[in-house]
């Protein structure tokens, strides 16, 4: 009876995890229309079994946070996440800027953002102050991760991250995917909400000076 119990009790956790819990972190902060709405990107990974799609709104014009996406990555702006946890996995070497950085404000299509011992992300589609796609293939496995900035008025943004897979169908890559999704999920909320931070006090830092 008692192994019954844990059988049912487990099987509760997990379907609390994969509906409500999986489905709140995959989509945080985005709406419907947000999720349903085609972004550059979406056709560079054909197939796509993986999917998230985050959003959060920015007090600042889509220009103020465009240079803050341009100089992300290791020995650049960084990432804006938890830098101590990116640091332990050597995926920076320093804390991310507080501030633009003017040598980095260049990126062309073919240009790879660096992450240091977690390889690059190449770069696929520039679009000032409108997008950043970054992609590539590995083991088999196709990945993008889109940027968009979408103005909701004058004043805000609306910022949405968007990653994409094409995984190989094995047990390894499924693992896998269940300890990086929540992972992910962590770094990417982070990194979105340091942006908004950032961007947010440089907008008002220039609005008292006019």
């Amino acid at each position: 009876m008692m192994g019954v119990l844990v059988g049912v009790g487990l099987a509760g956790v997990v379907l609390v995890y994969w509906y409500p819990v999986r489905r709140w972190y995959r989509h945080w902060g985005a709406t419907a229309a947000e999720i349903a709405r085609p972004m550059p990107g979406d056709s560079e990974v054909s197939g796509a079994a993986y999917e998230t799609t985050l959003a959060i709104t920015i007090n600042a014009p889509p220009y103020a946070i465009w240079p803050w996406l341009l100089q992300m990555g290791y020995r650049r702006g960084g990432l804006y996440s938890y830098d101590w946890l990116d640091r332990v996995f050597g995926f920076l070497d320093a804390p991310s800027a507080e501030r633009i950085l003017p040598e980095f404000q260049q990126l062309r299509v073919g240009d790879v953002v660096s992450v240091g011992r977690g390889g690059g992300f190449p770069v696929r589609i520039v679009d000032p102050c409108s997008a950043l796609v970054l992609g590539g293939e590995s083991g088999g496995a196709g990945w993008l991760w889109q940027l968009g900035l979408y103005p909701a008025n004058s004043r805000q943004t609306r910022l949405v991250s968007r990653n994409q897979a094409r995984l190989p169908r094995t047990v390894g890559w499924a693992l896998f995917m269940c300890l990086l999704e929540p992972a992910a999920f962590i770094m990417t909320r982070r990194m979105l909400l340091g942006l908004k931070s950032r961007a947010e006090a440089v907008a008002a830092m220039g609005q008292r000076a006019a």
